[in-house]
């Protein structure tokens, strides 16, 4: 497995298959109903109480887990091909995001806060 973008670069060690990235809340059914509405889909899979899974990609999850200790610091980003049509679609669902911003390479941000307070990052990159 090559690391992507770095064709220099060696293969890990600990071969990965796939990618989870944890989003701790505080309070399960509101951040369930919640991501139900970003996603626009119910969960993947419900494995345990407390925890849902929506399979992003086949080799990507994102995981909601009731952890109220955690909850409010996680910062999970997405890349999206159109943000201004992301944001629509959100809109639609009563999602809002923030005001967007460009980088200097030209890449465009939105984000959100969910209701634990952790930070979803739409981001549009022409260069990617």
């Amino acid at each position: 497995m090559r690391l992507a973008g770095s064709p220099d670069r060696k293969e890990p060690t600990v071969p990965v298959t796939k990618v989870l990235a944890v989003v701790p809340v505080s309070d399960f059914d509101t951040a369930l109903t919640w991501y139900e509405s970003l996603f626009g889909v119910g969960p993947s899979a419900r494995p345990m109480p407390g925890l849902a899974d929506w399979h992003v990609f086949d080799t990507a999850w994102v995981q909601v887990f009731t952890d109220p200790e955690r909850a409010g610091r996680t910062f999970l980003n997405f890349a999206v091909d159109d943000l201004a049509e992301h944001a629509a679609t959100l809109a639609a669902r009563g999602i809002t995001l923030g005001e967007t911003t460009t980088t200097a390479k030209n890449a465009t941000l939105g984000s959100v806060v969910d209701p634990s307070g952790n930070t979803i990052t739409f981001i549009e990159n022409p260069s990617t």
